[in-house]
């Protein structure tokens, strides 16, 4: 895609992902629905929440919106394009353009800060041009790091890791950005700087976040739709101020805790 000038990537067009009917096979002996029947319509530019109990699909869901794993019926469809089927080039093409960060971080070990930001670039290219390690920099400097540019990623706190793999995201200007429990390994401190962050750059792209997570208080705190998973259904999903006034679905009020825990 072509380079802004920038440090800061205009975002791309509308992005609604649609995830019908979304289920997970288990083996030959039967099918195990780890999603069922989910519909979701996330607007371009949103910070939309997906929260659940450990096991209500939610890691599941995510790794179906980046297509690592396929539904086996319903579709995937992206600023109206059903990419469901992408193979080879177009399946490289659509990662780009949707991109993921992770509870671990997910840094490359061996590499320093400013070779992991590169990373995309020689994925996509095959090699590292001076106008990416450019780019590189100017977004080590957005996320607060590029005094960091040649250390390595064990030489840094798990916030600052956190930070380099959002600026690693940003490299091929994605439309949206997975969140997958991207605080959940931080502390408090932390969590607040990263959550800032995204919702900053958020604002100043217009890049599409979608927030998977088991804390209320990050959806409270950056999301703006919500969507509330158990056992692999959507049970409840609306605005975050009406979900958290209102919460109908049982498991919602769990999350919530508005229930006595030890009843």
């Amino acid at each position: 895609s072509a380079q802004s000038a920038s440090p800061v990537p205009a975002a791309a067009a509308a992005t609604a992902a649609t995830a019908e009917a979304i289920a997970a096979a288990s083996g030959p002996d039967g099918t195990v629905r780890a999603l069922d029947d989910i519909c979701l319509e996330i607007a371009d530019g949103d910070i939309f929440g997906i929260i659940g109990m450990s096991g209500a699909g939610k890691s599941t869901l995510v790794r179906t919106i980046n297509l690592l794993e396929r539904p086996t019926s319903g579709s995937i469809v992206v600023d109206g394009v059903d990419v469901t089927g992408l193979t080879g080039a177009q399946l490289r093409e659509y990662r780009r353009r949707v991109a993921m960060i992770f509870q671990n971080f997910g840094l490359l070990a061996q590499k320093t800060v400013l070779d992991n930001v590169c990373f995309p670039f020689l994925a996509a290219a095959g090699k590292v041009t001076d106008a990416d390690r450019e780019r590189a920099l100017s977004l080590l400097e957005r996320v607060g790091l590029r005094e960091k540019a040649s250390s390595y990623p064990s030489q840094l706190s798990g916030g600052q890791q956190q930070r380099v793999a959002i600026a690693r995201a940003l490299a091929c200007d994605p439309e949206v950005i997975l969140c997958d429990e991207a605080t959940s390994a931080l502390d408090p401190k932390s969590t607040n700087t990263i959550l800032k962050l995204l919702r900053d750059i958020n604002r100043e792209t217009g890049v599409t976040l979608v927030v998977i997570t088991h804390s209320m208080d990050v959806v409270e705190k950056i999301c703006r739709n919500v969507a509330v998973l158990e056992a692999g259904r959507v049970v409840e999903q609306g605005s975050v101020e009406q979900v958290f006034a209102d919460p109908r679905a049982d498991a919602t009020r769990v999350l919530l805790g508005k229930v006595e825990w030890d009843a």
